[in-house]
């Protein structure tokens, strides 16, 4: 063949697998699949079965492509905020909030997490249950594992909790959807996390956050609650600064500053804190300049859900604006 048939060719088969909506590769096979397959068998998952159930799976270059642009890392504060904090969502907030408002009163009592926190968590995941994904989660699970290196070794480990917890509940894992990353249900748990915090409220001894909302606030309650929530503490404070050290704001998450370093850096808070007070400083964009932040520990505690303080923000504002409504 000349090399310039054999580049057409070439050029040709790229064409080819760029456009195949679903790759070829079998997740079934190969060391990557046994080693996962030895894992859940050493937890008494049926290799056959999680063999089976791996062959099944399908790549998706959807899911690929989504997870290179998170909004959280994408889009500046003014309009991510706007995704939501909505009239729209806020209206949906108060319609759950009295739908459920004996169990939410009922779940904050027993984990001192407040309702319209719980709410605005469910609210900003699936629009109050509404959108709960349309990727299967063992395809999201699968992709990511095997065709996503930069974090293969945990969602690797997620596919294995995932490919567990449908053993034991007998869920149908062909007939879970959830979001491009694998996350499930009302309050979008991750299979880990839903091994680890999702609880039954109703007790009828199943912990089914797909299709029973009680269970789901509860689950969202006692993830907040195992992460140290503190009842009655703040969240987060408002702070003035005309030009505040940069170095500041890279600090990471956890609160780490103290509100003296804070103010002599030049940012202080507009309420009283004591000045031994760790916090994290917070920095968001709006269309008109700069908007300052303290975050407290139960602010951080938001951010194990989704690590990020523009997500933490949207929830707490959320938080807030149905309460609001709801005192009205």
């Amino acid at each position: 063949m000349s090399l310039k048939r054999l580049e057409k060719a070439w050029l040709l088969a790229i064409a080819m697998i760029s456009w195949t909506p679903i790759a070829l590769a079998n997740y079934a096979e190969g060391e990557a699949a046994d080693a996962v397959i030895a894992a859940v068998s050493e937890q008494g998952v049926d290799a056959a079965w999680a063999r089976d159930l791996l062959a099944q799976a399908e790549k998706r270059q959807s899911i690929l492509d989504a997870m290179s642009r998170p909004a959280e890392k994408t889009k500046p504060w003014h309009e991510y905020r706007q995704i939501f904090i909505t009239p729209q969502r806020i209206a949906g907030g108060v319609a759950f909030y009295e739908q459920y408002r004996e169990t939410l009163v009922s779940v904050a009592e027993k984990t001192g997490v407040p309702a319209e926190v719980i709410v605005a968590i469910i609210g900003v995941e699936t629009y109050y249950g509404r959108i709960q994904g349309s990727y299967r989660v063992i395809d999201a699970l699968s992709t990511l594992a095997f065709d996503y290196p930069a974090r293969s070794p945990f969602f690797t480990q997620e596919l294995i909790h995932f490919l567990v917890l449908s053993w034991q509940s007998g869920k149908d894992p062909l007939a879970l959807n959830g979001s491009y990353a694998g996350a499930m249900g009302w309050g979008q748990f991750m299979p880990s996390s839903y091994r680890s915090y999702a609880v039954d409220y109703d007790g009828d001894g199943i912990r089914d956050i797909w299709d029973n909302p009680q269970d789901a606030i509860y689950s969202v309650a006692n993830y907040f609650r195992a992460h140290g929530w503190r009842h009655g503490e703040a969240v987060v404070v408002g702070a003035t600064g005309s030009a505040p050290e940069a170095e500041l704001f890279s600090a990471g998450l956890r609160p780490s500053v103290t509100v003296g370093q804070a103010v002599a850096a030049g940012l202080a808070p507009t309420t009283e804190l004591f000045t031994d007070t760790l916090v994290t400083p917070l920095l968001f964009n709006q269309l008109d300049g700069n908007e300052y932040w303290l975050g407290l520990h139960n602010f951080y505690v938001i951010t194990r859900y989704n690590h990020s303080a523009m997500y933490a923000m949207a929830v707490w504002q959320l938080s807030q604006a149905i309460r609001a409504e709801l005192v009205r």
